[in-house]
């Protein structure tokens, strides 16, 4: 069928192609007929060649259209406009205007968000009914209320031009209302500007519903939209509104749907709010209870979950974490009393939420209590308790910490099995290329699982191949995509079978790094390096104890400024690294000199292959900002969860990540340090299982141990699947 529609559609042009510029022209209207044609030939370049063919959409009778639309049917307008007896000279200019914006809309707006190439087809048959509307002097307003909002915007504009269609001004709202239905989140910077509008009310309602932190953001101005939302009468935008009278809205702004559901008061919240343990309490409680309705048989998802959820993440670490961490040279009784008040599900979500944060040891301390504080010791009860909410995230963290085994010892064997299942199931539900966390939790496991729990680690392996085939069976691609890539990642831990994933899966190569892939254009290697200053002297230890890698060596140079220092090879291959130096104080001394470095860099135009992030985990998130595309190589030490490594790769599609499962240590980081340099500065690529044993030989004890929980880029499971899925997914939309 589509064949023959493409053959009647060619014929069609081929004949109308003949039957070009086959009637004369006013000389008056040239120009006019010109502007048209100028801007018909721009959409034959649209797909990026200058030839007579248009091959923007990959269906070929879809390309067809576009051309009849735009290309033939245009000319029959121009055609039409020019011999019409009836039209003045003033309306065929008009008409021909309004046809140049019409083709010049389509243009201009091409690969924009709500400006699909297919519409050509509407937009051209919209003008033309358009233009029989105003010729009648009829308002245009069905025309523009019966298309999507691409072709109703262009058309306005179209017959905008004076005299102007009388429907002008009407439609306008109307394409408001479509912009705004399509786009929800622009509801209330639309209104910042337009609080008049006769549909200004129920907008405020629907942008309540939406995103109500963003309507609370808004109602606490004092504008006119403020007052326009103050006066709503919608029962979530009082609610909202009563919020943002407070000094306190943001610590309420968690319980919004228990506050709107009448389940809670202010003043139940006030009774907590002033004490950071007693309203840590609750904002568990209500997470709970929020976890139970989105499972449940209502399907229910609460207002504000994600406020509630930044709201936990910020207590755990900034009443519980930070504290036991800083103690971690105290006592037990002394470093965990903090915990004392904290029930086993209080706990629980210590953990969870604060993985980006937590020490080795401090996570040792809150597992152990965690099972002291149940009546009944047992995981399986502990899972149940919290509705099951992050329990991937909670094995993921027991594997990498070596306590999963304790974990499932805790309950009978059929339950742990069937735990371990229900690890395994469902990931396709929640994977996408936006959001894959559970996929990547689940093969980050693996590589700790497979070395310490055989038993564990096969039935994952078997469970992979189980849901692969239930997701063939279902036609379920994204879930064959997800298992394929678990099944593939859970089979190359052994080393016996030899797997090379980067061709299984199709992707880089993840063995080694090229060393011409590291080089920039003048020749060298460049290094960025970022630490800052603390308060414990953490960071200012770390610089110390890294600097001594290259002071006073014959092979290298240093020379420094008071932001930074310059290291430069002075044997070998140059190699060139910058580090910011770890300034503490008043007003962030050693963001500032982060910022000078960047600064400096880029007005040389060098952009560093090789960044890597000294320093505690709260700090991540500032080098990750400063990462830059030519990232090749990327060290994080300890963080390494989820959304470093996506935002890494996110930035560097292809980069080499190194991390640790805990917390890392000088003593391992400067010799992996040394192992890379020394390779660079000889020309030669950078062999990863290579250096990783020659590594493993340089320790013993303490040392032996910490370096194991280093993870070498073709051992990070979670990596190389964001690394897959992603490319498994271009490989299903193209």
């Amino acid at each position: 069928m589509n064949k023959l529609i493409a053959l009647l559609l060619g014929l069609a042009l081929l004949q109308n192609a003949d039957a070009q510029n086959d009637y004369p022209v006013d000389k008056r209207r040239v120009l006019f007929h010109d502007g048209i044609d100028k801007y018909q030939k721009k959409v034959y370049s649209l797909d990026g060649k200058t030839d007579s063919t248009i091959m923007i959409a990959r269906d070929e009778t879809v390309n067809l259209q576009i051309e009849y639309a735009l290309i033939d049917k245009v000319d029959e307008l121009q055609k039409t406009i020019e011999l019409d007896s009836t039209l003045s000279h003033n309306a065929k200019i008009k008409y021909l205007r309004g046809l140049e914006t019409m083709v010049k809309g389509y243009v201009t707006n091409y690969r924009k968000r709500d400006f699909p190439a297919t519409m050509a087809p509407a937009l051209v048959n919209g003008f033309e009914q358009g233009m029989a509307l105003d010729e009648k002097g009829q308002s245009i307003e069905p025309v523009v209320n019966n298309n999507i909002y691409a072709v109703g915007k262009i058309l306005i504009d179209c017959f905008a031009i004076l005299p102007e269609n009388p429907g002008t001004q009407v439609s306008k709202i109307i394409i408001i209302r479509k912009y705004l239905s399509n786009h929800p989140d622009e509801i209330l910077n639309t209104l910042k500007t337009n609080t008049d509008l006769p549909f200004t009310d129920s907008l405020i309602a629907v942008a309540a519903h939406n995103d109500p932190m963003r309507l609370y953001d808004f109602a606490s101005a004092h504008d006119k939209l403020s007052g326009r939302i103050h006066s709503n009468q919608d029962s979530l935008v009082q609610t909202i509104v009563l919020l943002s009278k407070s000094k306190s809205g943001q610590l309420y702004f968690p319980f919004l749907d228990m506050l709107v559901k009448n389940k809670i008061t202010i003043e139940e919240i006030d009774k907590q709010k002033e004490n950071d343990i007693s309203y840590y309490k609750l904002l568990v409680k209500t997470r709970i209870d929020y976890v139970g309705r989105v499972i449940g048989p209502q399907k229910d998802t609460p207002m504000e979950m994600d406020a509630l959820t930044k709201m936990m993440v910020s207590k755990a670490k900034n009443t519980f974490i930070s504290q036991i961490n800083g103690l971690h040279d105290s006592p037990d009784p002394v470093r965990f009393k903090v915990l004392d008040p904290l029930n086993a599900q209080e706990l629980y979500y210590l953990c969870v939420l604060g993985e980006e944060e937590i020490y080795t040891s401090s996570y040792i301390g809150v597992f152990k209590r965690i099972f002291q504080k149940m009546k009944v010791p047992r995981g399986d009860s502990l899972i149940l308790s919290v509705n099951a909410d992050y329990f991937r995230k909670f094995i993921k963290m027991a594997a990498a910490y070596n306590t999963l085994n304790d974990f499932l010892k805790s309950m009978p064997q059929e339950n742990a099995t069937s735990l371990m299942r229900a690890f395994m199931f469902g990931l396709e539900k929640s994977a996408t290329a936006k959001n894959m966390e559970d996929a990547v939790d689940v093969a980050d496991s693996y590589s700790s699982i497979f070395e310490k729990n055989k038993q564990v680690a096969k039935l994952m392996l078997d469970e992979a191949n189980w849901n692969f085939t239930r997701c063939q069976r279902n036609n379920d691609k994204n879930g064959q995509v997800v298992y394929m890539l678990e099944k593939t990642l859970f089979e190359s831990a052994d080393t016996s079978k030899n797997i090379d994933l980067a061709q299984k899966l199709g992707i880089p190569p993840i063995y080694s790094v090229n060393y011409n892939a590291l080089v920039d254009d003048s020749g060298r290697i460049v290094q960025q390096v970022f630490f800052y200053g603390d308060e414990d002297k953490d960071g200012q230890n770390s610089y110390a104890n890294f600097m001594s890698l290259f002071r006073g060596r014959p092979e290298w140079s240093v020379a420094e400024n008071p932001n930074w220092v310059t290291i430069k090879s002075t044997k070998g291959k140059p190699v060139w690294i910058f580090a910011n130096k770890p300034l503490y104080g008043e007003n962030d001394p050693d963001a500032k000199a982060q910022a000078a470095l960047d600064q400096y860099l880029d007005s040389k135009d060098i952009h560093p292959t090789i960044f890597i992030h000294r320093g505690h985990s709260y700090h991540v998130k500032y080098s990750l900002e400063q990462i830059q595309p030519s990232a090749k190589i990327v060290i994080l030490g300890s963080c390494g969860g989820y959304n470093n490594l996506h935002e890494v790769l996110s930035i560097s599609e292809d980069a080499h990540i190194i991390s640790s499962k805990q917390v890392g240590t000088r003593t391992v980081n400067e010799p992996i340090l040394e192992e890379i340099n020394k390779a660079i500065r000889n020309g030669k690529n950078i062999e990863w299982m290579n250096m990783w044993s020659d590594l493993s030989k340089r320790f013993s004890g303490e040392a032996k141990s910490r370096f194991e929980d280093y993870i070498p880029p073709y051992k990070n499971l979670g990596a190389l699947f964001i690394k897959a899925y992603k490319k498994q997914v271009e490989v299903e939309e193209n």
